[in-house]
């Protein structure tokens, strides 16, 4: 793998991260226009801990809320440690389907086509939603352990490629009355934990295999470039949602399916 693939994967999960479009369908997608040599098994790991980076991105940017929930720890801010809490549960969904299935999920679903139909059908969702929902929402400070586990579950659909882990929670958040800017938020924050666990998982699993097939230069590069990006795109998308609505969002992966079908049919992507 030479330098400059390093850089566009790592471009692409920094800026596809947290936006609702699916880091991992558009890592795919990549990986397979570049038409990369290394073993699946390699890259789905790669995937996921190349995370790393988006990671550090929202940790800088939301400090002031990790602060408070770490200060909630030591008994010194009771809302930082209500937040704490809110995200341990709707963390724990997903963590309990994900150790169920993950195997499963990998197997019969990580693929470009289950991506290409992800995509479309959560682009619809989006559309739809936006033409629904007519009402002001409320603060992250309101959200309460109740509504925090159906964001949780909502989460869980994400496993499916192509559906966007940030797209589930975002439309979760508001679902269950946050604003647009506190489920934005909520889904952010509850990355660090979720993508944090995974990363975690998938270097302690598949560590040896990433350097055997990468090298650490590369994983260096890879979540030094993610974490610019992901930087950019977080500021970015908290700045265009003070002003727009989610649907640009909707139309695009729209927009990219139908490419990726089209794609996928004349056998340039597989």
């Amino acid at each position: 793998m030479n330098l400059l693939e390093i850089i566009i994967l790592g471009i692409v999960e920094g800026l596809t991260e947290y936006l609702p479009v699916s880091s991992t369908g558009h890592l795919l997608l990549t990986e397979s226009l570049l038409n990369m040599s290394q073993s699946k098994e390699a890259l789905d790991a790669l995937a996921v801990c190349i995370q790393g980076g988006a990671i550090l991105a929202v940790l800088s940017l939301y400090f002031p809320r990790v602060k408070a929930m770490a200060q909630g720890v030591r008994g010194k801010n009771p809302a930082g440690l209500k937040l704490l809490v809110n995200l341990i549960l709707a963390f724990l969904p997903a963590a309990v389907v994900g150790l169920c299935c993950a195997s499963l999920i990998k197997e019969y679903l990580f693929n470009t086509y289950t991506v290409a139909y992800s995509w479309i059908v959560g682009g619809g969702v989006i559309l739809a939603y936006c033409a629904w929902r007519t009402r002001e929402g409320r603060s992250i400070e309101s959200l309460t352990p109740g509504k925090a586990l159906t964001v949780g579950a909502l989460q869980c659909v994400a496993m499916i490629p192509g559906t966007s882990r940030s797209l589930m929670t975002m439309l979760g958040g508001m679902f269950v009355g946050l604003s647009a800017e506190a489920a934005v938020e909520f889904s952010f924050l509850l990355g660090l934990i979720t993508l944090g666990a995974a990363t975690v998982h998938d270097a302690y699993k598949d560590g040896a295999l990433m350097l055997e097939s990468f090298g650490w230069e590369a994983l260096a590069v890879w979540t030094a470039v993610s974490w610019l990006s992901a930087w950019l795109a977080v500021k970015w998308m908290v700045s265009y949602l003070q002003r727009h609505s989610f649907s640009v969002f909707g139309w695009y992966r729209i927009a990219i399916g139908i490419v990726t079908l089209v794609l996928l049919s004349m056998g340039l992507v597989h």
